[in-house]
């Protein structure tokens, strides 16, 4: 096996495996015919303090699920494989500063699904792309903006059925992150763009070290 292949491999093990969580937690919540949503978010109270670790987990019904489950795949398997040295550290603090912040800032109402996770992928890498004006993550970063563009009318007060906090907050979570891991990139040579020069002698090789309840808040 080539090492592109086994480091993909690599890259989409953990995302495929959170996904797989997802779906066994919502086909469990179907077969035993119960509502998780309590184990969601709830801003402010003590009950919901445990939800900053559950909220993600928990999804409305099965489209609610499918629609965060692609940008997941998608987006988890960039940061793996663009940021191996720190793919685990970026995830995890994503997940908890999202759900932290949504505890002190968001609607009393109880916050569920994993698209604040998203919004915080989203956001580290094409703010990375940008910031290391590295031509591989700048083209992921493109594509990004291309696929998922239409996410940033998420991070407004648009739809009171959804927790816009949690997008909003997420992709900040992600932008900061950016910014505090800068230094970390590919563990590849890579071209990596320069402001001084623009022919070929100026390119820089671098090796980068619920709709069942009306209470619940989707996102």
């Amino acid at each position: 096996m080539n090492f592109e292949k086994k480091k993909f491999l690599l890259s989409i093990f953990f995302p495929v495996l959170f996904v797989g969580t997802l779906w066994i937690i919502k086909i469990s919540e179907i077969i035993l015919n119960e509502d998780f949503s309590g184990f969601g978010l709830f801003p402010l109270k003590i009950k919901g303090i445990l939800g900053i670790i559950t909220s993600p987990l928990i999804h409305g019904n099965i489209d609610h699920l499918i629609a965060n489950s692609l940008p997941l795949l998608v987006l988890g398997t960039a940061l793996f494989y663009f940021y191996s040295k720190v793919s685990y550290k970026v995830f995890f603090l994503i997940y908890i500063m999202t759900g932290i912040w949504v505890w002190f800032g968001g609607r009393p109402s109880y916050h569920i699904g994993a698209s604040g996770i998203v919004y915080g992928l989203a956001g580290f890498i094409f703010t990375s792309g940008v910031i290391l004006r590295s031509i591989r993550l700048l083209a992921i970063s493109l594509l990004i903006v291309f696929l998922y563009g239409s996410m940033i009318w998420g991070v407004l007060p648009l739809d009171p059925k959804v927790s816009w906090e949690s997008h909003l907050l997420g992709m900040l979570a992600g932008i900061i992150l950016a910014v505090y891991y800068k230094k970390e990139s590919s563990i590849e040579p890579e071209i990596v763009l320069t402001d001084d020069n623009e022919d070929d002698s100026d390119i820089d090789w671098k090796i980068p070290l619920d709709e069942n309840k009306q209470n619940d808040l989707l996102n």
